[in-house]
Protein backbone atom coordinates (compact mmCIF):
# COMPACT_ATOMS: atom_id res chain seq x y z
CA UNK A 1 0.00 0.00 0.00
CA UNK A 2 1.33 3.40 -0.97
CA UNK A 3 -0.17 6.39 0.77
CA UNK A 4 0.49 9.86 -0.58
CA UNK A 5 -0.53 13.04 1.16
CA UNK A 6 -0.96 16.20 -0.89
CA UNK A 7 -2.88 19.43 -1.04
CA UNK A 8 -4.42 21.24 -3.99
CA UNK A 9 -1.86 22.77 -6.41
CA UNK A 10 -2.76 26.31 -5.39
CA UNK A 11 -1.58 25.56 -1.87
CA UNK A 12 1.75 23.92 -2.61
CA UNK A 13 3.75 27.14 -2.49
CA UNK A 14 2.24 28.34 0.78
CA UNK A 15 4.56 28.13 3.76
CA UNK A 16 3.26 26.22 6.75
CA UNK A 17 1.04 23.63 5.08
CA UNK A 18 -0.44 21.05 7.40
CA UNK A 19 1.50 17.79 7.33
CA UNK A 20 0.84 14.50 9.06
CA UNK A 21 1.57 14.73 12.78
CA UNK A 22 1.63 18.55 12.91
CA UNK A 23 -0.88 20.72 14.72
CA UNK A 24 -3.73 21.78 12.39
CA UNK A 25 -3.67 25.26 10.93
CA UNK A 26 -5.92 27.15 8.56
CA UNK A 27 -5.16 29.70 5.88
CA UNK A 28 -8.06 32.03 6.66
CA UNK A 29 -9.69 31.80 10.10
CA UNK A 30 -13.27 33.00 9.90
CA UNK A 31 -14.50 32.70 13.48
CA UNK A 32 -12.99 35.59 15.36
CA UNK A 33 -9.40 34.57 14.74
CA UNK A 34 -9.66 31.05 16.14
CA UNK A 35 -7.79 28.58 13.96
CA UNK A 36 -10.03 26.09 12.20
CA UNK A 37 -9.07 22.44 12.04
CA UNK A 38 -8.67 20.98 8.54
CA UNK A 39 -11.25 18.56 7.20
CA UNK A 40 -9.57 15.20 6.59
CA UNK A 41 -10.60 13.43 3.40
CA UNK A 42 -9.44 9.98 2.33
CA UNK A 43 -9.17 9.11 -1.37
CA UNK A 44 -8.96 5.38 -2.05
CA UNK A 45 -8.46 4.41 -5.69
CA UNK A 46 -6.30 2.34 -8.01
CA UNK A 47 -2.99 4.00 -8.80
CA UNK A 48 -1.52 0.63 -9.76
CA UNK A 49 -3.08 -2.64 -10.89
CA UNK A 50 -5.41 -3.29 -13.85
CA UNK A 51 -7.44 -0.10 -13.29
CA UNK A 52 -4.49 2.17 -12.52
CA UNK A 53 -5.13 4.38 -15.57
CA UNK A 54 -8.68 5.01 -14.39
CA UNK A 55 -7.41 6.02 -10.98
CA UNK A 56 -4.93 8.42 -12.55
CA UNK A 57 -7.67 10.13 -14.58
CA UNK A 58 -9.88 10.33 -11.51
CA UNK A 59 -7.14 11.91 -9.40
CA UNK A 60 -6.26 14.46 -12.08
CA UNK A 61 -9.93 15.37 -12.38
CA UNK A 62 -10.27 15.59 -8.61
CA UNK A 63 -7.36 17.99 -8.39
CA UNK A 64 -8.93 20.21 -11.08
CA UNK A 65 -12.34 19.98 -9.41
CA UNK A 66 -11.03 20.93 -5.99
CA UNK A 67 -9.29 23.97 -7.43
CA UNK A 68 -12.50 24.94 -9.27
CA UNK A 69 -14.89 24.37 -6.36
CA UNK A 70 -12.72 26.27 -3.87
CA UNK A 71 -11.78 29.13 -6.22
CA UNK A 72 -8.16 28.05 -6.09
CA UNK A 73 -7.85 28.24 -2.30
CA UNK A 74 -8.12 24.58 -1.36
CA UNK A 75 -10.25 25.71 1.58
CA UNK A 76 -13.94 25.77 2.45
CA UNK A 77 -15.06 28.54 4.78
CA UNK A 78 -11.53 28.86 6.10
CA UNK A 79 -10.93 25.13 6.58
CA UNK A 80 -8.25 23.37 4.59
CA UNK A 81 -9.08 20.06 2.96
CA UNK A 82 -6.39 17.65 4.10
CA UNK A 83 -6.18 14.81 1.56
CA UNK A 84 -4.78 11.34 2.09
CA UNK A 85 -4.44 9.49 -1.22
CA UNK A 86 -4.15 5.70 -0.95
CA UNK A 87 -3.56 3.09 -3.64
CA UNK A 88 -5.82 0.05 -3.33
CA UNK A 89 -3.99 -1.66 -6.25
CA UNK A 90 -7.34 -3.13 -7.31
CA UNK A 91 -7.50 -5.36 -4.24
CA UNK A 92 -10.63 -5.38 -2.06
CA UNK A 93 -8.90 -6.44 1.18
CA UNK A 94 -6.32 -3.70 0.73
CA UNK A 95 -9.03 -1.09 0.16
CA UNK A 96 -11.03 -2.20 3.20
CA UNK A 97 -7.96 -2.13 5.42
CA UNK A 98 -7.12 1.38 4.19
CA UNK A 99 -10.68 2.53 4.89
CA UNK A 100 -10.65 1.07 8.39
CA UNK A 101 -7.35 2.78 9.12
CA UNK A 102 -8.63 6.13 7.87
CA UNK A 103 -11.86 5.81 9.83
CA UNK A 104 -9.84 4.89 12.91
CA UNK A 105 -7.95 8.16 12.47
CA UNK A 106 -11.24 10.07 12.48
CA UNK A 107 -11.72 10.56 8.73
CA UNK A 108 -15.41 11.03 7.96
CA UNK A 109 -15.25 11.52 4.18
CA UNK A 110 -13.92 8.83 1.83
CA UNK A 111 -14.04 8.98 -1.98
CA UNK A 112 -12.59 7.28 -5.02
CA UNK A 113 -12.77 3.68 -6.16
CA UNK A 114 -12.53 2.45 -9.73
CA UNK A 115 -13.50 -1.18 -9.01
CA UNK A 116 -17.16 -2.02 -8.46
CA UNK A 117 -16.30 -4.90 -6.15
CA UNK A 118 -14.20 -2.61 -3.98
CA UNK A 119 -16.89 0.07 -4.01
CA UNK A 120 -19.48 -2.36 -2.68
CA UNK A 121 -17.12 -3.37 0.13
CA UNK A 122 -16.39 0.25 1.03
CA UNK A 123 -20.09 1.07 0.98
CA UNK A 124 -20.51 -1.59 3.67
CA UNK A 125 -17.77 0.05 5.73
CA UNK A 126 -19.46 3.43 5.29
CA UNK A 127 -22.74 2.11 6.67
CA UNK A 128 -21.11 0.26 9.56
CA UNK A 129 -19.07 3.29 10.62
CA UNK A 130 -21.46 6.05 9.54
CA UNK A 131 -19.03 7.94 7.31
CA UNK A 132 -19.71 9.67 4.01
CA UNK A 133 -18.55 7.61 1.04
CA UNK A 134 -18.53 8.87 -2.57
CA UNK A 135 -17.74 6.13 -5.06
CA UNK A 136 -15.90 7.08 -8.27
CA UNK A 137 -15.77 5.34 -11.66
CA UNK A 138 -17.19 2.08 -10.21
CA UNK A 139 -20.35 1.46 -12.24
CA UNK A 140 -22.26 -1.38 -10.54
CA UNK A 141 -25.94 -0.50 -10.14
CA UNK A 142 -25.93 -2.08 -6.68
CA UNK A 143 -23.96 0.90 -5.35
CA UNK A 144 -26.96 3.16 -5.89
CA UNK A 145 -29.32 3.01 -2.93
CA UNK A 146 -27.15 0.54 -1.01
CA UNK A 147 -27.29 2.65 2.16
CA UNK A 148 -27.82 6.18 3.44
CA UNK A 149 -24.10 7.03 3.52
CA UNK A 150 -23.05 6.03 -0.01
CA UNK A 151 -23.09 8.30 -3.06
CA UNK A 152 -21.42 8.16 -6.47
CA UNK A 153 -19.72 10.81 -8.59
CA UNK A 154 -19.89 8.89 -11.88
CA UNK A 155 -22.45 7.03 -13.94
CA UNK A 156 -23.85 3.57 -13.32
CA UNK A 157 -24.36 0.54 -15.52
CA UNK A 158 -28.05 1.21 -16.13
CA UNK A 159 -27.15 4.54 -17.71
CA UNK A 160 -24.63 2.84 -19.99
CA UNK A 161 -27.15 0.23 -21.08
CA UNK A 162 -29.98 2.71 -21.54
CA UNK A 163 -27.67 4.78 -23.74
CA UNK A 164 -26.85 1.67 -25.78
CA UNK A 165 -30.57 1.11 -26.17
CA UNK A 166 -30.91 4.46 -27.92
CA UNK A 167 -28.93 2.98 -30.84
CA UNK A 168 -31.01 -0.11 -31.58
CA UNK A 169 -34.63 0.96 -31.63
CA UNK A 170 -37.18 -1.63 -30.56
CA UNK A 171 -35.37 -4.56 -28.91
CA UNK A 172 -38.45 -6.80 -28.83
CA UNK A 173 -37.73 -10.22 -30.33
CA UNK A 174 -34.00 -9.57 -30.71
CA UNK A 175 -31.29 -11.74 -29.19
CA UNK A 176 -28.62 -9.80 -27.33
CA UNK A 177 -25.31 -11.25 -26.17
CA UNK A 178 -23.48 -9.49 -23.36
CA UNK A 179 -19.75 -10.12 -23.72
CA UNK A 180 -17.99 -9.10 -20.51
CA UNK A 181 -15.50 -10.01 -17.84
CA UNK A 182 -16.70 -12.20 -14.98
CA UNK A 183 -16.38 -9.43 -12.41
CA UNK A 184 -18.81 -7.26 -10.47
CA UNK A 185 -18.61 -4.79 -13.37
CA UNK A 186 -19.32 -7.44 -16.01
CA UNK A 187 -22.05 -9.13 -14.01
CA UNK A 188 -23.62 -5.73 -13.38
CA UNK A 189 -23.67 -5.02 -17.11
CA UNK A 190 -25.30 -8.37 -17.83
CA UNK A 191 -27.94 -7.68 -15.19
CA UNK A 192 -28.40 -4.17 -16.55
CA UNK A 193 -28.87 -5.30 -20.15
CA UNK A 194 -31.29 -7.98 -19.00
CA UNK A 195 -33.25 -5.41 -17.00
CA UNK A 196 -33.32 -2.70 -19.66
CA UNK A 197 -33.36 -4.51 -23.00
CA UNK A 198 -34.68 -7.81 -21.67
CA UNK A 199 -37.46 -5.89 -19.97
CA UNK A 200 -38.33 -4.46 -23.39
CA UNK A 201 -38.69 -7.88 -24.98
CA UNK A 202 -35.16 -8.92 -25.98
CA UNK A 203 -33.65 -12.31 -25.16
CA UNK A 204 -30.46 -11.62 -23.24
CA UNK A 205 -27.60 -14.08 -22.72
CA UNK A 206 -24.16 -13.56 -21.24
CA UNK A 207 -20.71 -14.76 -22.22
CA UNK A 208 -18.59 -13.91 -19.18
CA UNK A 209 -14.80 -14.20 -19.44
CA UNK A 210 -12.44 -14.79 -16.49
CA UNK A 211 -10.75 -11.52 -15.53
CA UNK A 212 -7.27 -13.03 -15.92
CA UNK A 213 -7.92 -14.44 -19.42
CA UNK A 214 -5.46 -13.44 -22.13
CA UNK A 215 -6.69 -15.62 -25.01
CA UNK A 216 -10.09 -14.60 -26.35
CA UNK A 217 -10.55 -16.65 -29.54
CA UNK A 218 -12.71 -19.35 -27.88
CA UNK A 219 -15.02 -16.74 -26.48
CA UNK A 220 -15.32 -14.96 -29.83
CA UNK A 221 -16.32 -18.29 -31.37
CA UNK A 222 -19.05 -18.64 -28.72
CA UNK A 223 -20.46 -15.30 -29.88
CA UNK A 224 -20.63 -16.48 -33.49
CA UNK A 225 -22.23 -19.76 -32.48
CA UNK A 226 -24.97 -17.94 -30.56
CA UNK A 227 -26.05 -16.02 -33.71
CA UNK A 228 -27.17 -12.88 -31.86
CA UNK A 229 -28.82 -9.79 -33.32
CA UNK A 230 -26.67 -7.51 -31.18
CA UNK A 231 -23.51 -7.84 -29.10
CA UNK A 232 -23.10 -5.55 -26.11
CA UNK A 233 -19.46 -5.49 -24.97
CA UNK A 234 -18.58 -4.37 -21.42
CA UNK A 235 -14.84 -4.45 -20.80
CA UNK A 236 -12.33 -2.64 -18.62
CA UNK A 237 -8.61 -2.71 -18.00
CA UNK A 238 -5.37 -3.67 -19.65
CA UNK A 239 -6.68 -6.58 -21.77
CA UNK A 240 -9.06 -4.41 -23.80
CA UNK A 241 -6.76 -4.16 -26.84
CA UNK A 242 -6.17 -7.90 -27.08
CA UNK A 243 -9.87 -8.62 -26.68
CA UNK A 244 -10.91 -6.24 -29.50
CA UNK A 245 -8.19 -7.59 -31.78
CA UNK A 246 -9.46 -11.12 -31.22
CA UNK A 247 -13.07 -10.17 -32.01
CA UNK A 248 -11.88 -8.48 -35.20
CA UNK A 249 -9.79 -11.48 -36.26
CA UNK A 250 -12.74 -13.82 -35.73
CA UNK A 251 -15.02 -11.70 -37.93
CA UNK A 252 -17.46 -10.63 -35.23
CA UNK A 253 -17.93 -7.12 -36.64
CA UNK A 254 -18.81 -8.46 -40.07
CA UNK A 255 -21.36 -10.88 -38.61
CA UNK A 256 -23.30 -8.84 -36.05
CA UNK A 257 -23.78 -5.23 -34.87
CA UNK A 258 -21.64 -4.39 -31.85
CA UNK A 259 -22.25 -1.64 -29.30
CA UNK A 260 -19.91 -0.82 -26.46
CA UNK A 261 -18.83 1.95 -24.18
CA UNK A 262 -16.14 4.26 -25.53
CA UNK A 263 -13.25 3.78 -23.13
CA UNK A 264 -10.37 5.98 -22.07
CA UNK A 265 -8.05 7.80 -24.46
CA UNK A 266 -5.58 4.91 -24.45
CA UNK A 267 -8.18 2.66 -26.10
CA UNK A 268 -9.15 4.92 -29.01
CA UNK A 269 -6.70 3.14 -31.27
CA UNK A 270 -7.43 -0.34 -29.95
CA UNK A 271 -10.31 -1.19 -32.28
CA UNK A 272 -8.12 -1.34 -35.42
CA UNK A 273 -10.09 -2.19 -38.57
CA UNK A 274 -13.36 -2.25 -36.60
CA UNK A 275 -13.09 1.32 -35.33
CA UNK A 276 -15.73 2.72 -37.66
CA UNK A 277 -17.98 -0.34 -37.34
CA UNK A 278 -18.77 0.01 -33.64
CA UNK A 279 -21.55 2.09 -32.10
CA UNK A 280 -20.25 3.78 -28.95
CA UNK A 281 -22.23 4.77 -25.92
CA UNK A 282 -20.16 7.18 -23.91
CA UNK A 283 -19.87 8.47 -20.36
CA UNK A 284 -17.43 11.22 -21.34
CA UNK A 285 -14.71 12.22 -23.77
CA UNK A 286 -12.92 15.56 -23.94
CA UNK A 287 -15.12 18.08 -25.70
CA UNK A 288 -18.29 16.01 -25.45
CA UNK A 289 -20.42 18.48 -23.53
CA UNK A 290 -19.04 21.87 -24.50
CA UNK A 291 -19.99 23.43 -21.16
CA UNK A 292 -18.18 26.21 -19.35
CA UNK A 293 -17.39 23.86 -16.46
CA UNK A 294 -15.90 21.34 -18.86
CA UNK A 295 -13.75 24.09 -20.38
CA UNK A 296 -12.47 25.01 -16.92
CA UNK A 297 -11.68 21.35 -16.19
CA UNK A 298 -9.84 20.83 -19.47
CA UNK A 299 -7.83 24.03 -18.98
CA UNK A 300 -6.78 22.91 -15.50
CA UNK A 301 -5.86 19.44 -16.71
CA UNK A 302 -3.76 20.83 -19.54
CA UNK A 303 -1.96 23.17 -17.13
CA UNK A 304 -1.14 20.14 -14.97
CA UNK A 305 0.19 18.15 -17.93
CA UNK A 306 -2.88 15.88 -18.11
CA UNK A 307 -5.74 15.55 -20.57
CA UNK A 308 -9.47 15.10 -20.43
CA UNK A 309 -10.28 11.41 -20.21
CA UNK A 310 -13.12 9.01 -19.51
CA UNK A 311 -13.11 9.41 -15.74
CA UNK A 312 -11.89 12.98 -15.42
CA UNK A 313 -15.45 14.14 -14.58
CA UNK A 314 -15.79 11.51 -11.85
CA UNK A 315 -12.89 13.04 -9.95
CA UNK A 316 -13.96 16.61 -10.71
CA UNK A 317 -17.53 15.97 -9.53
CA UNK A 318 -16.30 14.16 -6.42
CA UNK A 319 -14.41 17.30 -5.44
CA UNK A 320 -17.51 19.42 -6.08
CA UNK A 321 -19.54 17.06 -3.88
CA UNK A 322 -17.01 17.12 -1.06
CA UNK A 323 -16.90 20.92 -1.07
CA UNK A 324 -20.72 21.05 -1.06
CA UNK A 325 -20.87 18.56 1.82
CA UNK A 326 -18.39 20.57 3.88
CA UNK A 327 -19.85 23.99 3.01
CA UNK A 328 -23.46 23.07 3.69
CA UNK A 329 -22.96 20.19 6.13
CA UNK A 330 -20.10 21.52 8.21
CA UNK A 331 -17.48 18.85 7.49
CA UNK A 332 -17.86 17.08 10.85
CA UNK A 333 -21.50 15.97 11.12
CA UNK A 334 -21.94 13.14 8.62
CA UNK A 335 -25.74 13.21 8.66
CA UNK A 336 -25.68 16.92 7.85
CA UNK A 337 -23.26 16.31 4.99
CA UNK A 338 -25.50 13.55 3.62
CA UNK A 339 -28.46 15.92 3.76
CA UNK A 340 -26.41 18.59 1.97
CA UNK A 341 -25.87 16.27 -0.99
CA UNK A 342 -29.34 14.75 -1.28
CA UNK A 343 -31.31 16.44 -4.03
CA UNK A 344 -28.43 18.76 -4.95
CA UNK A 345 -28.48 19.99 -8.57
CA UNK A 346 -25.32 21.56 -9.93
CA UNK A 347 -23.33 22.15 -13.10
CA UNK A 348 -20.60 19.56 -13.67
CA UNK A 349 -18.25 18.99 -16.62
CA UNK A 350 -20.89 16.89 -18.41
CA UNK A 351 -23.72 19.37 -17.87
CA UNK A 352 -26.49 19.57 -15.29
CA UNK A 353 -26.18 16.88 -12.61
CA UNK A 354 -28.68 15.97 -9.89
CA UNK A 355 -28.13 13.70 -6.90
CA UNK A 356 -31.48 11.97 -6.53
CA UNK A 357 -32.51 12.22 -2.90
CA UNK A 358 -34.32 8.89 -2.76
CA UNK A 359 -31.36 6.63 -3.62
CA UNK A 360 -28.37 8.91 -4.37
CA UNK A 361 -28.32 8.04 -8.08
CA UNK A 362 -26.36 10.61 -10.10
CA UNK A 363 -28.75 11.79 -12.81
CA UNK A 364 -26.63 13.03 -15.72
CA UNK A 365 -26.50 13.29 -19.51
CA UNK A 366 -24.76 10.63 -21.55
CA UNK A 367 -23.38 10.63 -25.09
CA UNK A 368 -23.51 8.75 -28.38
CA UNK A 369 -20.19 8.81 -30.24
CA UNK A 370 -18.30 7.42 -33.18
CA UNK A 371 -14.60 7.13 -33.89
CA UNK A 372 -13.25 9.01 -36.90
CA UNK A 373 -9.77 9.01 -38.36
CA UNK A 374 -7.91 12.28 -37.99
CA UNK A 375 -4.27 12.80 -38.96
CA UNK A 376 -3.65 9.07 -38.79
CA UNK A 377 -5.23 8.52 -35.40
CA UNK A 378 -8.73 7.68 -34.20
CA UNK A 379 -10.59 10.36 -32.26
CA UNK A 380 -14.15 10.49 -30.89
CA UNK A 381 -16.85 12.56 -32.52
CA UNK A 382 -20.13 13.41 -30.85
CA UNK A 383 -23.26 11.99 -32.44
CA UNK A 384 -25.80 13.10 -29.86
CA UNK A 385 -26.16 14.19 -26.23
CA UNK A 386 -28.58 11.82 -24.51
CA UNK A 387 -30.79 13.67 -22.05
CA UNK A 388 -30.27 12.80 -18.40
CA UNK A 389 -33.91 11.90 -17.81
CA UNK A 390 -33.95 9.57 -20.83
CA UNK A 391 -31.37 7.28 -19.23
CA UNK A 392 -32.20 7.82 -15.56
CA UNK A 393 -32.31 4.53 -13.64
CA UNK A 394 -35.42 3.52 -11.74
CA UNK A 395 -35.35 4.41 -8.04
CA UNK A 396 -33.41 1.69 -6.21
CA UNK A 397 -34.98 -0.17 -3.36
Amino acid sequence: MRTTKFMAPALIAIVGLTVAGCAPTATAPENGGEELAPVSVGIITSETGPLGAYGAAYLAGFDAGLDYATDGTGTVDGREIDLTISDDAGDTDTAVNIARDLIGQGVKIIAGTASSGIALALAEQAAQNQVLYISGPAAADAITGINDYTFRSGRQTYQDVATAGTFIGDPAGQKVIVFAQDTAFGQGNLAGVDAVLGGAGATVEGILVPEDATEFTPFAQQILAAEPDLVFVAWAGATSGAMWQSLDQQGIFDAVPVVTGLGDVATFGAYAEASDKISFLNHYFAGASGTDVEAAMLEALEAAGAQGDLFSPDGFVAAQMIVQAIREGGGDDVDSMVAALEGWTFEGPKGTMTIRAEDHAMIQPMFQARLVEQDGTWVPELIEVVDADTVAPPVAG
